[in-house]
């Protein structure tokens, strides 16, 4: 892996950890630990706020294609996407399951796992050059040879 895709990936995770950050942890709830984001803001407004949901979460999966993530993936990624966006049209609970369930951070952490692996496991290293290194060590002894005859 060449360092352009590394640094690539890399800031695809830190854009990614910003935007699942603010569409799903942005807003503190007062005298509690818990968190919401925009989206769960947004999702309050029937129908209309699931469906921009739905769009904001496509981008984590259009980053996901991008990066070249793998078929798996996408459909693990897609999978949390379909949940949150059905969990938050339920009628009343639909809203809080939308601000507990944080689809956008899910796939940000399943995209970061699978990127990770990816990043850890070094490519092979290429063989040893044996065919250049025995021509060469026949041209010198040729040289040396033909040095040693004519002196």
């Amino acid at each position: 892996m060449t360092e352009t895709t590394e640094a690539r990936q890399r800031a695809v995770l830190r854009r990614l950890d910003k935007f699942s950050r603010f569409t799903d942890n942005s807003i503190a709830l007062p005298f509690t630990r818990f968190r919401i984001g925009v989206e769960a803001i947004i999702g309050l407004v029937p129908v209309v706020g699931d469906v921009a949901g739905l769009v904001m979460s496509g981008y984590v999966l259009l980053e996901a294609q991008r990066v070249g993530a793998s078929k798996d993936l996408k459909l693990r990624m897609l999978r949390n996407v379909g949940i949150d966006f059905v969990g938050g049209l339920l009628p009343v609970f639909g809203d809080a399951f939308d601000a507990v369930y944080k689809a956008n951070t899910r796939n940000t952490r399943l995209l970061r796992n699978y990127l990770e692996e990816q990043l850890a496991v070094e490519p092979p290293q290429p063989p040893f050059p044996w065919r250049a290194l025995i021509a060469l060590a026949i041209v010198f002894a040729v040289i040396t040879g033909g040095l040693s005859l004519i002196l």
